[in-house]
């Protein structure tokens, strides 16, 4: 059963890369809750500034699928699941990038930030990527990714389908709002990344 918070608030990666990482080359993964924390059980109503919803949906069976698969997965965005054998790099992207990628980002233990906007040219779509930059920049350097170009795994990606203007997914958790809260998006960013189920720095997919 999913686990609802709801807070009311005020490059691309070469190929051969697969041979070397076991858990990377195929097969079928099952649901597993190793290494998760899952925080979210329950309620809880903080002060922020708009409505934010935090859920823990129901870890999916995440077996590697082909990049052209049509997947159905179990929340919006999705934080688990079938997923490609490419995974999205931890980097801003302009355009959306398909969800098989960003899942599979995930289970590498990125956290993603996904926006909406109205229109490329919509003048409040500048200032959701600027917050969404401030998140992903007070992100910690991780220690996975010394000796690599990658700072944190953070991902910031545009993304028509959501319901709402702000969302965020990591493996096995999923954050939704009205607005870019930077305090609860911050808290969300520490507290999931790095919690995928294979802990792998290592530079992905860069154009889709």
């Amino acid at each position: 059963m999913n686990k609802v918070a709801c807070f009311l608030l005020g490059g691309t990666a070469a190929a051969s890369l697969l041979a070397f990482v076991p858990s990377c080359s195929g097969g079928t993964a099952e649901p597993s809750d190793a290494g998760i924390d899952r925080r979210f059980v329950g309620q809880r109503r903080p002060t922020a500034s708009c409505e934010v919803v935090l859920e823990s949906p129901d870890l999916l069976s995440s077996p590697h699928v082909p990049n052209d698969a049509q997947i159905q997965y179990n929340s919006v965005p999705p934080s688990s699941g079938p997923h490609f054998q490419t995974w999205a790099n931890f980097m801003e992207f302009p355009k959306p990038v398909p969800m098989g990628h960003l899942v599979h980002s995930m289970e590498h233990g990125a956290v993603v930030l996904f926006y909406k906007c109205a229109s490329p040219t919509d003048p409040g779509c500048a200032d959701l990527v600027a917050g969404l930059r401030k998140v992903r920049d007070s992100a910690s350097p991780e220690r996975t990714c010394s000796g690599t170009a990658i700072r944190a795994r953070v991902v910031i990606v545009p993304e028509p389908s959501l319901p709402v203007p702000i969302a965020a997914a990591a493996w096995g958790f999923t954050y939704r709002a009205q607005c870019v809260d930077i305090p609860t998006l911050t808290t969300f960013v520490a507290e999931n990344i790095g919690h995928g189920t294979e802990d792998l720095c290592v530079p992905g997919e860069t154009a889709f």
